[in-house]
């Protein structure tokens, strides 16, 4: 049975499956959820009353989570690349830096988007300059992380770039990523020119106007 995935192309974590998806030529079908389709949207609260995304679905299991999706992938319909490394040592890391960017890049830069969608009154200004002040210290500790590094876990793309690769590319959108650390915007930029995530990116290209912050005219 094929491989379902309910995501959106424009939601960083739907990236994020996708990213691993696509690096291993995996066939699925893309359940786009779209308010204006009933049916998928029916589907998909039906699998997870969560109704939190992405969601993938494998003859009858249903798999959420986009780090235990990818994971999942790993195990059960493997390709020619490993995203999380055989050795525990390894995998350690990988999944360690896979948590920094969902809790520490992706986490803030979604709080500072989804207070700008509050009305005025309901706004939250010291939760958004807490959350800028987390991206800052994030970058940096990232910048010094990278010095000696190609990916985010070392020397092999892994799980933990497809978590990056989303969260960097809002977060420069949300909150630019300065000069002051080249590092990680050489990183960025790496990922940005990886087939995969520049698959995922053309994908999302149309549903631009869609960001709250407005999306500038770059990448």
């Amino acid at each position: 049975m094929t491989l379902k995935l309910y995501a959106h192309p424009f939601s960083s974590y739907s990236q994020k499956v996708l990213i691993a998806l696509y690096e291993n030529g995996t066939a699925f079908d893309f359940r786009v959820l779209l308010h204006d389709d009933p049916q998928i949207m029916a589907e998909f609260a039906a699998l997870w009353p969560l109704k939190r995304f992405p969601v993938l679905v494998d003859a009858g299991r249903t798999v959420t989570e986009a780090t235990t999706i990818i994971e999942y992938l790993g195990l059960y319909h493997p390709g020619p690349v490993a995203l999380l490394p055989a050795n525990a040592r390894a995998a350690l890391e990988v999944r360690s830096m896979d948590r920094f960017f969902d809790n520490y890049i992706s986490t803030p830069q979604q709080k500072i988007v989804y207070d700008s969608l509050r009305p005025e009154t309901e706004r939250d200004a010291r939760g958004v300059a807490e959350a800028r002040a987390m991206l800052d210290t994030a970058y940096g500790w990232l910048d010094k992380t990278m010095a000696e590094r190609e990916w985010a876990a070392g020397d092999t793309f892994s799980l933990a770039d497809c978590s990056a690769a989303p969260s960097l590319f809002y977060a420069d959108w949300t909150h630019r990523i300065g000069p002051v650390f080249p590092r990680v915007l050489a990183y960025r930029q790496r990922l940005l020119a990886r087939p995969s995530f520049a698959r995922a990116v053309d994908e999302a290209r149309p549903y631009r106007p869609l960001f709250p912050l407005g999306a500038p005219d770059r990448d």
